[in-house]
């Protein structure tokens, strides 16, 4: 859908951050506080800019909205095309929400090359947000690229003692990942001319395509490789804790809050609905990697004397979750996914910054050096212990509602992979809950921690919009659920078109004779649950909706 007026509402929310890298440039280097103030007004001004999308995104509407869509290079058939469904909505806000945080924390931990660093900051802000936009395969690509600079230069010159090792490890693994993802790109490209006649980059097309299916099994391991070390999966992982413990606090926190969410973006958006068979085939190997990153992860995550490594790792088995429950392949699964997704960028985010406030005070994230601090921070012990029980799933909290779609969508394929996500989840509970009773409980032991001084308001303040979310997702995730209905619908409708049709003989006026047969197909299928515990409007479902209208137009490509 084009917004009203045709107002360019997404250009405005993705060009914002650069506009303040490009003011910065102009800002004498000694300016030290007019530069903090004008990375944080433009930080938070996309934030802004970007909260019309929340509310005037159409949840009925299964078109990519607020499209908009420029000639960029028409001898090849590359577009300015930009568009949005309620999974890149939801990320869009994640992205700006958590820029904005990120850049308020680290007013006192920058205090060299203060503008470089805010420069690279907003430009980084602007990559990410522009691969959630693009609709163009090329455009993506470029902004999939553009990421890569700030991030490699935010941890080589503000991380710590490692900083160049890790900053080149997460380059090169990232550039390998990129290169090999661009000719899966190609493939599809000269595929798609083959069979139409038109050279395009346009997604929404590639995703109506049937290409062959050995076609889709290359194009499917060239994506994967570039999306899985972007997760990451097992065995994929490794540039990622090396990068959380050498990247700044802000770095860390943009890290795991959206740029591993970059790879699983990259499943939803390209991999399952452009190539649905292959996706279907390689299932048991995804999900063999995934039961293994889960279990690896977590224990990993508990033998780690460094606490920034500690949540790293814990970020490699959330993430081995969010694909476990997206390779279930049905509408629960896939959803689970996404919002665990979500979840899993408020929490993770926020423990980093926690990490942050006492590497800032105490210069070392060794664990032991910790010890009693509930007793002199006891602001930062309630924040921490809130965000940990987020972390772990505790009803109540947002990680409890990933955790729960994504248990249901994966027991109704396999007991087992439900087991293994079980015990992964048990695992993350021991890994955090021991982490807070070393850090936060018991004698203060080093004179040290004596006298460290408890979080100011600034630093309270990053915290307020992570602590509403996750009460908010905890306690009513139904707005979420919405927003993300006819989003998860098209790629189901591609992949597992099975739920679909069963969905569509439901909601059609279809002679009970018909219905039954379908019905009890279905049966025999992993089933969606009452589509995600949430009240229903009348009438078809999104699900249902789209098999309906295929009905009608039994010629038309879906």
């Amino acid at each position: 859908m084009s917004n009203a007026a045709n107002f360019p509402l997404l250009s405005l929310i993705l060009f914002t951050p650069l506009v303040g890298a490009l003011l910065l440039l102009v800002v004498p280097k000694t300016s030290g506080n007019a530069i903090r103030w004008i990375a944080n007004l433009f930080a938070l001004a996309g934030f802004v800019v970007s909260l019309p999308l929340w509310f005037w995104y159409d949840t009925t509407n299964p078109a990519y909205q607020f499209v908009e869509r420029l000639p960029w290079i028409p001898s090849i058939g590359a577009e300015y095309f930009l568009g949005v469904d309620g999974f890149s909505v939801l990320l869009i806000l994640l992205t700006t929400m958590m820029g904005s945080i990120a850049v308020l924390s680290s007013w006192t931990a920058i205090t060299e090359r203060v503008k470089e660093y805010y420069v690279f900051l907003l430009m980084l802000q602007t990559g990410m947000l522009g691969a959630f936009m693009a609709l163009d395969f090329l455009l993506f690509f470029l902004f999939w690229e553009v990421m890569l600079v700030p991030m490699y230069f935010l941890i080589g010159i503000w991380g710590s003692a490692n900083r160049l090792y890790s900053a080149i490890k997460f380059f090169l693994y990232t550039l390998v990942g990129s290169v090999v993802m661009l000719l899966g790109i190609l493939a599809l490209y000269f595929s798609f001319e083959a069979t139409t006649g038109v050279y395009t980059f346009d997604v929404t097309q590639y995703q109506a395509h049937d290409y062959p299916t050995n076609l889709q099994w290359w194009v499917f391991l060239a994506f994967f490789l570039g999306f899985a070390i972007k997760v990451p999966m097992f065995p994929f992982h490794t540039w990622l804790p090396d990068a959380h413990t050498d990247a700044p606090t802000a770095g860390s926190v943009i890290l795991a809050a959206v740029l591993l969410k970059m790879g699983t973006y990259g499943f939803v958006r390209f991999s399952l609905p452009i190539l649905p068979e292959a996706s279907r085939t390689f299932v048991p190997m995804v999900v063999a990697l995934s039961i293994v990153g889960v279990i690896y992860g977590a224990l990993v995550a508990m033998a780690q004397k460094d606490w920034k490594r500690l949540v790293a790792y814990s970020s490699v088995s959330h993430m081995a979750m969010v694909m476990l429950g997206m390779f279930a392949l049905n509408p629960v699964g896939i959803t689970g996914s996404i919002v665990q997704q979500l979840n899993h960028g408020i929490s993770t985010g926020a423990l980093f910054l926690l990490v942050g406030v006492v590497y800032e005070r105490r210069h070392t994230r060794e664990i032991a050096e910790y010890g009693g601090l509930s007793k002199v921070m006891p602001i930062y012990a309630a924040i921490f212990l809130l965000m940990t029980m987020s972390s772990i799933g505790l009803p109540t909290l947002n990680g409890f509602i990933g955790e729960l779609l994504i248990l249901q969508g994966i027991f109704a394929v396999s007991m087992v992979w439900a087991g293994v996500a079980a015990a992964g989840i048990v695992l993350g509970a021991a890994y955090m809950l021991w982490l807070y009773q070393r850090t936060m409980f018991g004698k203060i032991e080093n004179p040290k921690n004596e006298h460290l001084p408890d979080m100011g308001l600034r630093e309270v303040v990053t915290f307020v919009p992570l602590i509403i979310l996750a009460v908010w997702i905890g306690l009513y995730p139904a707005p979420f659920l919405e927003r993300l209905e006819t989003s998860v619908a098209r790629v189901v409708s591609r992949v597992s078109p099975q739920y679909t049709d069963a969905q569509a003989a439901a909601d059609c006026s279809t002679p009970a004779t018909r219905v039954a047969p379908v019905m009890a197909s279905v049966q025999a299928q992993p089933q969606p649950v009452a589509m995600l515990a949430q009240a229903q409007p009348a009438g078809p479902s999104a699900f249902g909706a789209a098999a309906c209208s295929d009905r009608t137009a039994p010629g038309q490509e879906r």
